[in-house]
């Protein structure tokens, strides 16, 4: 499959943008486990228009990730082909290897976006939605791409004569979350509609699937009974990064791996505390691996007191001391085959 010049393989798996979670030491965890392609959190495009420093930052990606996408979202027109453009000059104006692919947000469902026209809210306005985005390819030499969803609600599902008009207007693919607005992330995804969008035969960019993807079982379904072109993996990869690797190894030989081991789950959460040290220094980096470290565990029994020491202990150090205390107190299985997970 390939988005573009962006050769991403056979059946590729696609890390989904997840605002206080895709950064890029996750990323690079995500890249490493067989990620295809990984996403940025998104970035507002008045944010970048201000010259936001949070913003710009955003837009740093690395070398060890690519390919990467960076999401931008908005409902201002100028606005857009502005951080567009931005997005285009990531590498000079963020530092880093920049973007491969500019992916507009048309899907976050959240009230502080789609209440105010962004993000899903767009899906109330199709045809400034369409409008958006061919400005935004006339604007860029990037391929672009578009996250959506079915529509606003239940009795405005349009995706699938959205899905040709804004491959008519020049979208490189297109990535369908199979839930509407206003579903937000209740109720089962509704693959049915994207399975349509592929099977319609004016149909010729890719169409990423999206939704429930939780286990390889569940991927592999998703491209035999509904015929996509790749798959996003999104909130089942909260504290396990390595849901790329269990999922990669199913699509390739059916081999359904075993869970990693404890010891192995520490290995990784040191090397992603230690990422995000390196690249946001001890006080950012420790707050900012906060929510990560409270996933990586779960389901261990009488784990309540240990986990409240990972998410409030501000010392590096002491956070790696608990991470050995981990391995150590929980760790006394037999080991799950390290090689398998690279850890």
């Amino acid at each position: 499959m390939k988005i573009g010049n962006v050769d991403l393989g056979e059946h590729p798996v696609v890390l989904a943008p997840m605002e206080d979670v895709t950064d890029a030491s996750f990323r690079i965890l995500c890249h490493e486990a067989g990620a295809a392609m990984v996403t940025t959190e998104f970035v507002s495009s008045d944010g970048l228009v201000r010259d936001a420093a949070k913003a710009i930052a955003k837009m740093k990606t690395l070398e060890e990730e690519a390919p990467v996408a960076i999401q931008i979202y908005g409902n201002i027109p100028e606005a857009m082909v502005d951080a567009a453009r931005m997005a285009d000059r990531a590498a000079e104006l963020a530092g880093g290897h920049g973007a491969d692919v500019i992916d507009i947000n048309f899907g976050c469902p959240v009230s502080k976006i789609a209440g105010r026209g962004a993000g899903s809210g767009m899906l109330r306005e199709p045809d400034k939605l369409v409008a958006i985005t061919k400005a935004v390819v006339e604007a860029v030499g990037k391929p672009v791409t578009v996250k959506t969803r079915l529509g606003w609600d239940d009795s405005s599902k349009i995706i699938v004569e959205l899905s040709e008009r804004l491959q008519d207007v020049g979208v490189a693919a297109l990535t369908i979350h199979g839930r509407t607005r206003c579903q937000m992330y209740k109720g089962e995804a509704d693959w049915t509609l994207i399975g349509a969008v592929k099977e319609n035969p004016r149909m010729r960019i890719p169409v990423i699937g999206n939704g429930d993807i939780n286990s390889a079982v569940r991927a592999r379904e998703a491209f035999d009974r509904y015929g996509v072109d790749g798959i996003m993996v999104g909130r089942a990869s909260f504290g396990r990064p390595w849901i790329f690797t269990e999922i990669r190894r199913y699509l390739d030989t059916g081999e359904e791996l075993p869970p990693p081991s404890i010891a192995d789950r520490v290995s990784l959460a040191k090397r992603h505390l230690q990422l995000s040290l390196d690249l946001k220094g001890p006080v950012t980096g420790v707050y900012e691996m906060r929510r990560h470290l409270s996933c990586y565990f779960k389901g261990l029994p009488d784990f309540k007191d240990t986990r409240i020491r990972l998410v409030t202990e501000k010392d590096p150090a002491e956070i790696f001391s608990t991470l050995d205390y981990v391995a150590a107190r929980w760790g006394a299985e037999a080991p799950a085959a390290s090689s398998v997970y690279g850890l």
